[in-house]
């Protein structure tokens, strides 16, 4: 039996404005009607698994175990960092957590939430290849068999060529991105293999692996765990044990230091998706060279890849070339596609600037569903609000607004001081300022209603909560 780890923290921004610090790309679905991250959890789980365990952060963890309950996989272990401290922390602690529950011999493949591997049967082959080594006690990593040379990854050096088996082979070394020169050199050689960041091995031996390599991490990654307490269907890492961890990456911090370190080559194809270069190949251009998503339309364009995130933005593009272009209802991204790797920098400039688009999302999303802005003046807002079947916003109430709600679709059960009520479409309530209200979706379908704010002040700070079944503060 193998437990999956999978690592869910990320807020990555190489995809922006698509993928942005309130939500990013796992949680998105950039390739299909599913998130990078359900379909990560779809692989590593079933056959010769056992429940999936996520390590996330404190601002995606009802949205990985939301997305989780979606494809039926309500038995994930969803595990709550308090604060980001990068890969080494998160995977020492799971390994503990492994460790405690299933023995330090337990098997435990470490994998990133946002990769998109096409031939599942080839890598769960792949995983298999590497189950010997990993139960002789080598800390085993994957790496993909270039089919280019590519600047943006990084390379395993093996000690020997792959002799088409599939079996693991020691490593030599690990190699940071290169330049185009290296990486023709790389790939030449035939002994490098793509950094693809997943891991296999057992929790007893990469625990001992972080004990002489990275010993000041294994104290902090200890407390946090017994020191962490079940929230819910979530468990909460200690927030002060945890933060005293440094941050460092698994690579950094044991593999590069580790004496017994194989590597399984993944012949499968597969992308970390880390610009929309990538996203652009994975797509699958058409005999133009020309990639799209959602509502799109192209003349005579050429080696682009244009991307609509919303129904009612119609994105044209004519006679474009070597072009990438994202839009969004609140974001316009136009790049040249040689210079995709660059977004990442250009948030940061972004962020510099304090524009808020360089990392909130127009949708924001909550434990019971979410909304999002349609209009916004100094003394109004206007808000489409969806709430999940089930979903219980908390009691509140508002020192500077009142409100209005019109329900559109769906039932809504809505308090309002000791009024509780039902609406359905078309029917509405008014919410004195001050006044204690709450709304619920007591149907079995999705409820979404507007929301019509008027007030001196309408920031989202402006609530008093009550009662939270969410155990928000």
């Amino acid at each position: 039996m193998i437990h999956s780890v999978i690592l869910c923290g990320g807020s990555g921004t190489r995809l922006w404005p698509s993928s942005r610090k309130a939500y990013p790309k796992q949680f998105a679905p950039l390739l299909g009607d599913e998130s990078l991250y359900q379909t990560t959890l779809r692989r590593l789980t079933g056959e010769g698994f056992s429940h999936p365990l996520v390590m996330t952060n404190e601002s995606f963890r009802f949205l990985a175990s939301q997305q989780a309950r979606q494809i039926g996989l309500a038995d994930a272990q969803i595990v709550v960092e308090p604060c980001l401290r990068d890969t080494a922390p998160a995977i020492l602690t799971a390994a503990l957590l492994i460790a405690r529950d299933e023995g330090e011999t337990a098997l435990m493949l470490v994998a990133p939430s946002d990769h998109v591997i096409a031939d599942v049967p080839a890598f769960l082959a792949a995983i298999e290849n590497g189950v010997a080594a990993a139960e002789a006690g080598a800390l085993v990593t994957f790496g993909v068999t270039p089919d280019r040379p590519e600047t943006g990854y990084g390379y395993l050096e093996l000690s020997d060529k792959p002799d088409g088996t599939g079996q693991a082979i020691p490593l030599a070394s690990f190699r940071e991105k290169p330049d185009a020169v290296t990486a023709a050199e790389f790939v030449a050689a035939g002994t490098y293999l793509w950094n693809g960041g997943i891991f296999l091995f057992r929790a007893g031996d990469v625990i001992a692996a972080f004990e002489a390599h990275a010993p000041q991490l294994v104290a902090p990654c200890r407390a946090a765990l017994e020191n962490g307490a079940q929230d819910l269907e979530l468990f909460r890492l200690d927030v002060e044990a945890y933060g005293a961890a440094e941050a460092i990456s698994f690579d950094y911090a044991v593999m590069e230091k580790a004496d017994r370190v194989a590597a399984v080559p993944l012949t499968c194809k597969w992308s970390d998706l880390g610009s929309w270069d990538a996203l652009w190949q994975e797509a699958g251009p058409n005999e133009n060279g020309v990639s799209t998503h959602g509502a799109v339309t192209t003349v005579d364009c050429h080696d682009s890849y244009l991307r609509s995130e919303d129904d009612n933005v119609r994105l044209v593009g004519l006679g474009l070339k070597d072009t990438v272009v994202v839009a969004m209802r609140d974001a316009v991204l136009v790049a040249d596609k040689s210079r995709a790797q660059e977004v990442k920098g250009l948030v940061s400039t972004l962020r510099a600037a304090k524009v808020e688009q360089a990392d909130d999302y127009p949708r924001f999303h909550r434990p019971w569903g979410w909304y999002e802005t349609l209009c916004i003046d100094t003394r109004f807002q206007v808000k489409r609000i969806m709430v999940h079947p089930g979903g219980v916003l908390s009691l509140q109430s508002h020192h500077h607004r009142s409100e209005h709600w019109v329900v559109v679709s769906g039932t809504a059960e809505v308090t309002v001081g000791d009024d509780v009520k039902l609406l359905t479409e078309n029917q509405s309530v008014y919410i004195p300022l001050g006044a204690v209200h709450r709304m619920a979706n007591p149907g079995k379908l999705p409820m979404y209603l507007i929301e019509v704010q008027t007030g001196a002040y309408l920031g989202e700070d402006d609530i008093v909560r009550y009662e939270d079944v969410y155990g928000r503060g």
